[in-house]
């Protein structure tokens, strides 16, 4: 199968070019953080991963593994025992490769799970990511199951054959709260699987839309507000939302430690504004997503690759 295909995201890809939002200069001006000092940015931003973020992409890889790799469970209780303490929540994107056991291992760190099922255009591979992710709810250890991660994005599954997937799921684990991961826009073009999902499941990337970084958070409301008009009263979460500290510009979208670092202290003040539940990406900074995502999928965690904070 391509584990790129899932875990990574392709520049190729139309992202968000259906539709383009107006942010007045008023909303704009909410992120700005220019009046505040680096240090009093880096103690808030210290500060609300102290108090706990509710939930964090996970992915347990270090420098040099990918796909074909497969995880230790001491290699995943190491690296979980690195953003344990900041968080409330972590999400995961496979049930394959000894991705299997996090979720069992989180749980024993205290630890809620957003368990993905990584499914692809390889239906015998999609096979074993549904059934070891079947087992996984069975023993208690989703708290909600994300069957399939952008494959409408992607173009590698139709929908009925993702609501088949959904449905089989609901079936399988009927106490378990389903949804689906996708960009925030085809929640409304596919309304049949939007009614299939217990919880909303959207992807916010305003990098990936060439925003400006100091329109960024507003364009992420945005996003937000327009899955809650077709949600039909579901929870919308915020399944991935970030912003790269390194890497090559993509359009009027620029990455850098002090971009990232307003990104995220203005995603979380507007989540505990608001109510919103945000699962931040990501965890750890990934090489290997530089073959799909070119230099700047690199550098999205909060922690580099060798586990250490950044911006501290």
């Amino acid at each position: 199968r391509d584990y790129f295909k899932v875990h990574s995201r392709s520049s190729a890809i139309p992202w968000g070019r259906k539709e383009h939002f107006s942010v007045t200069q008023a909303e704009a001006a909410e992120s700005d953080l220019s009046s505040i000092s680096h240090a009093d940015r880096v103690a808030l931003f210290k500060r609300i991963l102290d108090d706990k973020i509710l939930g964090l992409s996970f992915s347990p890889y270090m420098d040099g593994q990918s796909h074909g790799t497969v995880i230790s469970q001491q290699q995943i209780r190491s690296r979980l025992g690195i953003i344990a303490p900041y968080t409330r929540w972590i999400r995961t994107f496979s049930c394959i490769e000894g991705n299997q056991h996090t979720p069992r291992i989180a749980h024993e760190n205290g630890l809620k799970t957003m368990v993905g099922v990584g499914l692809t255009d390889d239906p015998a591979m999609n096979e074993v990511e549904f059934d070891n992710a079947i087992e996984i709810a069975r023993s208690g250890y989703a708290d909600i199951l994300a069957v399939g991660n952008e494959v409408l994005l992607r173009g590698d599954m139709s929908e009925a054959k993702l609501l088949e997937y959904i449905q089989r799921a609901r079936q399988a684990v009927p106490g378990v709260p389903i949804g689906y991961v996708d960009a925030y826009f085809l929640f409304d073009e596919h309304p049949l699987i939007t009614q299939s999902c217990d919880v909303i499941l959207i992807n916010c990337y305003p990098f990936w839309e060439h925003c400006l970084a100091e329109y960024a958070v507003s364009f992420t409301k945005e996003m937000y507000r327009r899955s809650l008009k077709v949600a039909d009263g579901k929870k919308v979460i915020i399944s991935e939302t970030g912003w790269p500290s390194r890497g090559s510009a993509y359009g009027a979208a620029i990455p850098g430690p002090e971009n990232a670092l307003n990104y995220f202290i203005h995603c979380y003040q507007w989540a505990d504004e608001e109510g919103i539940e945000i699962f931040y990406f990501s965890s750890f900074d990934e090489t290997w997503k530089i073959v799909d995502e070119g230099d700047v999928g690199a550098y999205w965690g909060l922690w580099d690759k060798d586990g250490k904070l950044k911006y501290i």
